[in-house]
C-alpha cells in the first residue's frame, strides 16, 4: 500500500518525463505544455495541489511537461521528442496521446503543430489557440459566458478567475475552486478520448473506508491516498490538511476513537468521473469520547444516528480529499443536551417585544433521530412541522 518512489526525469533542458503515481503502475500518455511560473506571478498562499506534471501522474498518466519561454515561436522539434518519449516509455500503454496547453498564447503555430501529429487525438487549452484546431478539443477561457460547443469543440468559460493561469497552484491567478471544476472536465474529456485510464471509485473508496473502520489501519487507510491528501470534517472543522497532519489526526483522533459498534448504512451513492457522493447513516454508541464528531463532550452512553454526506475526490486510484458534513444539531438533541427552547439574546428589530418582566425564546429548528428517518424513507416524517414553530414569552425567574 505505500506509494510508488517514482521521480520526473529530465530529459532535456525542456522535457521532463513523469511515470504514472497509481498504484496500477501503467497509463495512457499525456503531453503538457507551460510555462515556468516567474517570481513576479508566484502564489503567496499556500495549496496542497500539486503543479500539473505530478498532478497528471497522479492521475495515472505517463506525462511529458514540455517548457516553453515566453518568446517561444516554435515546438515543432520538442513535440515530436516528447511523442518519441512517450513512444518508448515501459510505463505508457497505448500509442494514442492527449495534450494540454497550459501556455497557449506563448506558441502561435501550435494548433498547426498539433494538427500534424497523427498521435495526438485529443486537446486541451487554457485559453485560445491561435486557430481552431482539427482534432477534438475543450477550451478552458477565463471570460463572461457559459459553456458553448463548437464544431468538434467545447468551450468553458469562467466568469470569476484573473487569467487562464487560474488552474497552475504556483501562480498568484490561481483559484482553487474553478480550477477543481476545470480539471474535473479535463478527466472527462481525456478518459473518454483516450479510453481511460479506468478505475473502479467504488472499490477504491470501500478499501478505504474498511481501512478505517474494520481494520482500524493508519498506515494502511494513509496508502489508499495521494502523496498529500487532505480530509475535512465541516461542522467541527477537525480532520487532516496534508499526509504528516492527516496521518497524526488519524491515529489520535478519528481511527482508534470510534466505538467498537460504530456502522456506516449506505442511503445512496453517486459515481462520477473522478469523486464519490454518499449519502449515509452513521451508527454509533457513544461510550467513549468521540471528539472528532462531537468534541469535549463525555461519553453518555446514548446511541447516535446521524445523516452524513461525503465527497470524496479520488485522483487516479488514490483519495486525494474527503469533504465530509453532518447535521449536528441533530447530534445535540439525540444526547439530550440541546434545550427545546432557547431565548433570543437580543431586541429583534422589527418585533415582536417581550411585555414587563418577560423575555422570547424561540423553538430550536432542529430533530433528533427522526433526521436519519427521513433520510432513508422520505414519507416516515411529516414535512414542514418547523414551520409552526414559533416564539414564546416566558417568565424571567428571580436571580
Amino acid at each position: 500500500m505505500s506509494l510508488l518512489n517514482t521521480k520526473p526525469i529530465k530529459l532535456t533542458h525542456k522535457l521532463t518525463v513523469h511515470a504514472p503515481l497509481s498504484r496500477r503502475g501503467h497509463g495512457p500518455g499525456i503531453i503538457i505544455i507551460r510555462t515556468a511560473t516567474t517570481t513576479s506571478m508566484q502564489n503567496q498562499s499556500a495549496t496542497l495541489d500539486p503543479e500539473p506534471l505530478q498532478k497528471w501522474a497522479e492521475e495515472g498518466y505517463t506525462v511529458v511537461q514540455v517548457t516553453v519561454s515566453s518568446n517561444c515561436r516554435t515546438v515543432k522539434e520538442n513535440l515530436r521528442q516528447a511523442i518519441d518519449a512517450l513512444n518508448e516509455h515501459e510505463k505508457c500503454n497505448k500509442k494514442i496521446y492527449g495534450i494540454i496547453v497550459y501556455s497557449a498564447s506563448f506558441v502561435p503555430d501550435l494548433a498547426d503543430e498539433i494538427d500534424n501529429l497523427d498521435e495526438i487525438k485529443a486537446i486541451v487549452s487554457y485559453g485560445s489557440l491561435a486557430r481552431t484546431p482539427k482534432k477534438k478539443f475543450i477550451y478552458h477561457l477565463p471570460e463572461q459566458g457559459t459553456k458553448s460547443k463548437p464544431e468538434r469543440g467545447v468551450i468553458y468559460r469562467y466568469p470569476n478567475v484573473s487569467s487562464a493561469s487560474f488552474i497552475i497552484p504556483s501562480h498568484r491567478d490561481f483559484s482553487p475552486s474553478s480550477a477543481a471544476v476545470a480539471h474535473t472536465r479535463c478527466i472527462s474529456f481525456l478518459k473518454q478520448e483516450l479510453d481511460g485510464p479506468w478505475f473502479d471509485l467504488e472499490e477504491i473508496w470501500d478499501e478505504h473506508t474498511n481501512f478505517e473502520f474494520s481494520e482500524r489501519s493508519v498506515e494502511n487507510t494513509m496508502g489508499t491516498m495521494v502523496q498529500e491528501p487532505y480530509v475535512n470534517h465541516t461542522p467541527t472543522m477537525t480532520g487532516g490538511i496534508g499526509r504528516e497532519a492527516l496521518s497524526l489526526f488519524y491515529a489520535n483522533h478519528f481511527i482508534f476513537n470510534n466505538p467498537e459498534d460504530t456502522a456506516l448504512e449506505l442511503v445512496s451513492r453517486t459515481v462520477g468521473i473522478d469523486r464519490v457522493v454518499d449519502e449515509f447513516i452513521l451508527v454509533l454508541t457513544h461510550d467513549k469520547e468521540v471528539d472528532w464528531l462531537i468534541p469535549g463532550i463525555p461519553p453518555t452512553g446514548k446511541t447516535l444516528r446521524i445523516p452524513f454526506i461525503a465527497v470524496v475526490n479520488i485522483r487516479g486510484d488514490r483519495l486525494y480529499h474527503e469533504h465530509i458534513t453532518w447535521d449536528q444539531l441533530t447530534v445535540l438533541f439525540q444526547l439530550g443536551l440541546m434545550p427545546e427552547y432557547l431565548p433570543i439574546p437580543y431586541d429583534l428589530p422589527y418585533g415582536p417585544r417581550p411585555t414587563v418582566d418577560k423575555r422570547l425564546e424561540y423553538r430550536v429548528p432542529g430533530a433528533g433521530a427522526r433526521t436519519a428517518e427521513k433520510m432513508v424513507d422520505e414519507s416516515s416524517v411529516a414535512s414542514n412541522e418547523m414551520l409552526t414553530y414559533a416564539v414564546r414569552e416566558t417568565t424571567i425567574s428571580s436571580p
